[in-house]
């Protein structure tokens, strides 16, 4: 799992949490990487799981809802870092739309080693999106934070129904309906 995955969530566990609590998680969950992380490196993917589960723990926050959070946090971080990928669209059904196609070539120039989900679209209106991702990871509550900040960041509401294809959550469907 690439590095800025890692530094981001830290940054959220921080503005959300506190210091102490980045400190206690790193702490607590025996990484590998004593916690120290790059935004170019590529790190086990069992960190973020060590974190997540640290973080619920401290917290009492289910890891579901902890990474749909962070989904939103991570939206921010991304539009502030690449502002022209999100300015060429004129609607989060586009830009949900355009996933493999234009996000995703973009984060691969960025990050040639980077393991991205998978979005296969299913059927798409101008107010409606259905769509399967798809990740070995199973990381689909960050998917919807995304999602949903996606909307948010068009002044757009957002019903989001999602359906596991799977115990998981390695393939799940997402039906999105813009309300607004």
């Amino acid at each position: 799992m690439k590095g800025i995955v890692f530094t981001e969530f830290l940054e959220m566990v921080e503005a959300t949490f506190g210091f102490q609590t980045v400190d206690t998680i790193i702490q607590n969950a025996n990484l590998p990487s004593e916690g120290v992380y790059t935004s170019v490196g590529t790190y086990d993917f069992n960190e973020m799981v060590s974190l997540l589960t640290e973080l619920n723990s401290e917290t009492g926050i289910t890891q579901e809802n902890l990474l749909y959070s962070f989904g939103h946090f991570l939206f921010g971080s991304l539009t502030k870092a690449h502002p022209e990928v999100v300015a060429s669209y004129k609607s989060p059904i586009a830009l949900l739309n355009c996933i493999e196609d234009h996000i995703h070539v973009h984060v691969k120039k960025l990050y040639p080693d980077a393991e991205l989900p998978e979005f296969k679209i299913l059927s798409k209106t101008e107010r409606t999106l259905e769509m399967i991702y798809s990740s070995s990871r199973g990381l689909y509550a960050l998917a919807h934070g995304l999602i949903v900040k996606t909307f948010e960041h068009f002044g757009k509401m957002v019903k989001v129904d999602y359906k596991l294809l799977n115990e998981n959550g390695t393939e799940v469907k997402f039906t999105l309906v813009q309300n607004g």
